[in-house]
């Protein structure tokens, strides 16, 4: 009996696997095809007649791929960067220290992850226009210099940890500085990585914020410029997909190189992208 229960879950997780494969074997296939293989209808054509590599050139050709690599992957790394820094900061102050407006201030935290983040669009672009950040690196790292997300999910971390290990540092003569830096931060690596993960994710395909901060092609990240080849009226889907298949290619292969991080890091925060 338990060994039907696994072949019916292994069956239904290949299926869905599958499912999900599909978007991706879609854009593969689209990007070495002709315009008007992509748009044919009657007979519908899922595999190129040929392996044509024009629309890569092309691609490369109009889009300066080089630069927008750089403006994503900083982006991304400064945004997990002061993510992680911010929240574990925060997330010990909520869980460990007694002040002054404690819950108030954490039941804001909590109030700005219950509403859509698009309506703080336009506040934020007003502080980045008012401060000279727009079409600027500073201005794509804005939104991210705090995360609400983050310093919930390293609240619950530090939570869970014994009172124990604070009480016998402060017997050894710690502060609370060098008890949070070298007893209480080190036991939260994995929630860390799982921010990481996250903040990482959502960086790469953020796509309204960029668009609206940096219009400059040269100074937005990949998945803006990718928006803005598509055209008004028509569009050159291979080529369309052959940018979106290039633009693929850092976060699969971050993904091969940190796969067990980022498993791991998925399971411990109990979310899912």
């Amino acid at each position: 009996m338990r060994d039907r229960k696994k072949i019916v879950i292994y069956i239904v997780l290949v299926i869905m696997s599958f499912i999900m494969l599909v978007p991706f074997a879609w854009m593969a296939l689209t990007a070495f095809k002709t315009v008007g293989e992509s748009t044919q209808v009657d007979p519908f054509v899922i595999f190129p007649s040929r392996l044509r590599t024009e629309n890569f050139v092309e691609v490369m050709k109009n889009v300066n791929f080089v630069r927008l690599y750089f403006n994503t992957i900083l982006m991304i790394f400064l945004r997990v960067l002061c993510a992680v820094l911010t929240a574990t900061l925060a997330g010990y102050a909520f869980a460990r220290l007694n002040f002054a407006g404690k819950n108030l201030m954490f039941g804001l935290v909590l109030f700005q992850m219950m509403i859509p983040s698009q309506i703080f669009i336009i506040p934020q672009y007003v502080m980045v226009s008012k401060l000279g950040w727009t079409n600027s690196m500073m201005g794509l790292l804005f939104p991210g210099l705090v995360t609400a997300f983050g310093t919930f999910l390293l609240r619950q971390a530090y939570m869970g940890l014994p009172r124990e290990l604070e009480e016998a540092a402060r017997l050894d003569g710690c502060n609370i500085g060098q008890t949070f830096l070298f007893i209480m931060s080190p036991l939260t690596k994995s929630s860390m990585v799982a921010l990481g993960i996250f903040t990482a994710v959502f960086a790469y395909k953020d796509l309204m914020w960029p668009m609206i901060v940096c219009p400059d092609t040269n100074k937005t990240t990949l998945a803006s410029a990718l928006a803005k080849m598509q055209g008004q009226f028509t569009a050159k889907y291979p080529e369309l997909m052959a940018a979106a298949l290039i633009a693929c290619i850092p976060m699969i292969v971050i993904y091969v190189f940190f796969q067990k991080q980022f498993i791991e890091g998925i399971a411990t925060s109990g979310g899912k992208l």
